[in-house]
């Protein structure tokens, strides 16, 4: 049974650490895919500078190319907005009964955790693979068997940090895999 680190976000835009910690957690577990599921708009929410659905879900795609143990996933933008992980491990779990799904978050999300919907059946069902993040705290929560900290490169990247350089007329080009960067310049995502 093939098992499937699922990578939630928004990746807007998908960037070198969102590929780091992919890749670490492919060499470092025992997963043998990572989806990065890209998550939807949600309506309730302005819009800001959230790119449209296809526009980040291409980016994804460009940025993992040549990578054939990871995926671009869209299965968010076909369930019911807004999107609780929950429903989507049902649907993916259904859909795919020969797969194990597991969660990849940071640790800033296994801090939040308890205010996820039905937490507890997530926990009790699926592993959930955690990444430290800056200024995260492990939770007692790290505790539990179906938690796994991992150990991987600890990045103060983030995609809000990027999105303000390229307005700013300051292109982090090194922050984005090479076919990002030229997507977005082509596209003037971001600018003023």
């Amino acid at each position: 049974m093939k098992h499937i680190g699922l990578f939630f976000g928004s990746f807007n835009p998908i960037h070198v650490g969102h590929l780091i910690v992919a890749n670490s957690m492919l060499e470092l577990t025992d997963m043998d895919e990572v989806w990065f599921v890209v998550s939807p708009q949600n309506p309730l929410k302005e819009r800001s500078t959230l790119l449209a659905d296809h526009h980040r879900l291409q980016m994804v795609r460009v940025a993992i190319d040549d990578n054939y143990r990871m995926r671009a996933c869209d299965v968010e933008m076909h369930l019911p907005i807004p999107s609780y992980t929950v429903v989507t491990l049902a649907y993916l779990g259904e859909k795919y009964p020969d797969k194990r799904f597991s969660i990849i978050m940071g640790g800033d999300n296994l801090e939040n955790f308890r205010r996820w919907r039905n937490y507890e059946y997530i926990i009790e069902n699926y592993s959930l693979y955690v990444y430290p993040r800056p200024g995260s705290q492990p939770d007692d929560l790290a505790n539990h068997p179906n938690v796994h900290l991992v150990d991987v490169p600890m990045m103060d990247i983030s995609s809000s940090y990027i999105r303000r350089q390229i307005a700013d007329g300051h292109p982090p080009r090194y922050m984005l895999t090479e076919p990002v960067f030229q997507y977005l310049t082509e596209m003037h995502f971001y600018e003023k």
